[in-house]
């Protein structure tokens, strides 16, 4: 095999604001394996607060390229067992890995990934649309400039009620909140039943994501499903979230890929628990492993492409939410390179 890769700095159309912070771009960094004469493309968007950067994915993928390269490739499963090993502390850098051999495999079997993996095609949920954080302005301006029927709402301030008003005042779309962790125990069991009576569908990470005893309480309390986010990043947090989550939100970058979160999604079914698919700002490219992942779960959020005024790839439409894949084998992406920097 050989493998090839292209760091980018992705403009997003607005600022991008959670309760962690603000950014203007996303960094993310694009993989290509080739074998055979068939090339695989895959993504991992960097994220700060995990501490893995671009530049620490390229410097470990230069560090042990040879090894890359040499696997005897048969299957993506045993090629992500053995990068596991090879990169135990850069899950993003496998995630990117484990796409493009799953889109080099799906290629090399002329079939689709969603077909390879039998999946039913007549579940397709409706991709939401982020509404980061900003004035309630700003956000009623965002919301109103993409009519969407799913808004997945950033919240997390001292203005959560009042932003969720507004917004429920300008659209009968449903609407969840993510609050990424930043709220405790005592603003969650208020907010919630407020949220509740404005329609709010669900609640993702409300607490710190180390605060079981917190989420014990709250799950025996809230009116509303809450999912797992920032608590649930391994395939060991599946388990570990049951009883404390409604469901679980999976990001393939922080599990190391679609090998893993296909495990997640069948544990998170064994023990009853809702799945979505959450995305961390990717591209086409890693927004389309998502997509091939839609026929096994329950709701999605892979707007990512929305949020970015820069694109890497073509092979994924959404239209008024619902997500269509090309008829292309594999992820079913052409990578266009235009903005490589």
């Amino acid at each position: 095999m050989k493998v090839q890769y292209w760091p980018f700095s992705l403009k997003f159309r607005h600022p991008f604001t959670i309760s962690k912070g603000t950014k203007t771009h996303q960094p993310t960094l694009v993989v290509e394996l080739e074998h055979m004469g068939i090339k695989g493309y895959g993504e991992a968007p960097a994220i700060a607060y995990y501490n893995i950067p671009v530049e620490k994915m390229i410097a470990d993928l230069e560090a042990k390229k040879i090894f890359v390269e040499k696997f005897a490739f048969t299957e993506p499963e045993r090629y992500w067992h053995y990068l596991h090993h090879l990169f135990p502390q850069n899950n993003f850098l496998v995630c990117a890995l484990d796409i493009a051999a799953w889109d080099m495999y799906g290629k090399l079997k002329g079939k689709k990934l969603y077909e390879l993996w039998e999946g039913d095609t007549s579940r397709n949920p409706i991709c939401d649309y982020t509404i980061g954080i900003d004035t309630i302005d700003k956000m009623v301006a965002k919301m109103k400039e993409k009519p969407w029927p799913i808004y997945k709402i950033k919240v997390g301030t001292a203005d959560d009620i009042a932003i969720v008003k507004a917004l429920r005042e300008n659209t009968d779309a449903t609407l969840r909140v993510d609050a990424n962790a930043a709220w405790n125990l005592e603003t969650a069991l208020s907010l919630i039943p407020q949220l509740e009576k404005l329609g709010v569908e669900l609640v993702e990470q409300p607490l710190a994501k180390d605060d079981w005893e917190g989420m014990k309480v709250l799950f025996r309390e809230s009116s509303l499903p809450l999912y797992a986010d920032e608590s649930c990043v391994f395939e060991q947090d599946v388990e570990r979230c049951y009883g404390y989550f409604h469901g679980i939100n999976i990001k393939l970058t922080k599990c190391s890929g679609i090998t893993p979160a296909r495990r997640m999604i069948q544990k998170a079914r064994e023990l009853g628990m809702k799945v979505m698919i959450g995305c961390m700002n990717e591209s086409t490219i890693g927004s389309a492993a998502i997509a091939h992942l839609l026929p096994f779960i329950d709701h999605v959020d892979m707007d990512g492409p929305l949020l970015l005024e820069e694109d890497l790839a073509t092979g994924i439409s959404y239209d008024y939410g619902k997500i269509s894949c090309s008829e292309d084998p594999g992820l079913g992406v052409t990578y266009k390179g235009l903005f490589q920097k």
